[in-house]
């Protein structure tokens, strides 16, 4: 079976997705050939020897894609995609909704749990009318208004991008006058962006995975020794602790998992997601979920199926199998009367 890695892309998290793609090649069974498709940051696509260091350049051997008739080496050449592509432009529903328009299965979920989850804002308004408690917070489009934030919380505060993931953007702001450069560093990679409660308790993921009937895995927690930055989240020096499984009564891991799984759910995602949450002395908040989870050596998703008992390597294969499954569902489906 030929699979597509497709990683790089026009986001902020370009490095992020040529980790990911490489672990994720490197658990790749002998079952599979793989196909590696690079996109660069102005978003041209390319069929790659290996995967960059750094960067997928750019070339003069681009590959073309038509939607509705897709490209003729997709087409001819791949059985299912695996995008590896964090942040808008792969995350958000965009890719999948190609993928769809080409007629390929692909791992993950589809254009509306991708695109919904990717936009914080309306993530957390889906999932506070589905009933499951989630961090406080303001949207802004343009313009913030700075006393509206300062009536509604103390300092400290979190401002970050709507759209983006990694902490690509977010700073944890202390007084107003780092409120407005936190917000002028938002702006830089978002039209929209949140401003929310910084709360004071243990921070836990929780990965989801299936289709229709999903499973949780084992709680991990992650320890900083302050804000959980892009450069704590990916650099080999990390100060940052993650536990694995996290230390928690048999009450408190159920209740993760049974609301990660809810979360899942409510955001119409299928495939895989990990789910975010914070856990204070009173309740249990859902931070955020990431639709395509960061599968770099450091990286939680995969680390939390290793100690649930699915291994990196079956974990791969079944994202495949689920893609296929649900490429099959839908494909059963009726398209005229």
């Amino acid at each position: 079976m030929k699979i597509a890695l497709i990683f790089g892309g026009k986001s902020a998290e370009h490095e992020v997705s040529l980790q990911s793609a490489k672990n994720i090649l490197a658990a790749l069974d002998d079952r599979y050939d793989p196909v590696l498709i690079g996109i660069s940051r102005t978003g041209k696509w390319y069929h790659l020897d290996k995967i960059p260091q750094n960067e997928v350049a750019d070339s003069s051997e681009e590959l073309s894609i038509t939607p509705g008739a897709g490209s003729d080496f997709l087409m001819e050449q791949v059985d299912v995609v695996f995008p590896i592509l964090h942040g808008p432009f792969g995350e958000d529903g965009t890719m999948q909704g190609l993928l769809k328009m080409v007629d390929i299965p692909f791992v993950g979920p589809s254009v509306l749990g991708s695109a919904v989850a990717m936009d914080k804002e309306m993530s957390k308004n889906l999932l506070k009318q589905a009933g499951i408690p989630v961090v406080d917070f303001m949207a802004f489009k343009g313009v913030v208004d700075l006393n509206a934030v300062e009536k509604k919380f103390d300092y400290p505060i979190f401002v970050k991008p709507a759209n983006l993931g990694s902490s690509v953007g977010v700073s944890k702001v202390f007084e107003r006058s780092e409120l407005r450069k936190a917000v002028e560093e938002a702006f830089k990679y978002d039209k929209k962006i949140l401003v929310e409660d910084a709360i004071s308790g243990r921070e836990l993921e929780c990965s989801v995975l299936g289709n229709e009937r999903p499973i949780a895995s084992r709680a991990g927690e992650v320890k900083p020794k302050s804000f959980y930055s892009y450069s704590e989240k990916y650099s080999d020096e990390s100060d940052t602790e993650l536990i694995i499984p996290a230390d928690l009564n048999d009450y408190i891991e159920k209740e993760i998992k049974e609301m990660a799984i809810r979360s899942f759910k409510a955001l119409g995602c299928e495939g895989m997601a990990r789910v975010d949450f914070f856990l204070t002395e009173d309740e249990i908040l859902v931070n955020e979920i990431n639709t395509i989870p960061g599968f770099t050596k450091i990286s939680m998703y995969p680390k939390l199926w290793e100690v649930s008992g699915i291994n990196y390597s079956s974990l791969i294969t079944e994202l495949i199998d689920l893609a296929i499954k649900r490429y099959e569902r839908d494909k059963s489906l009726r398209s005229s009367l």
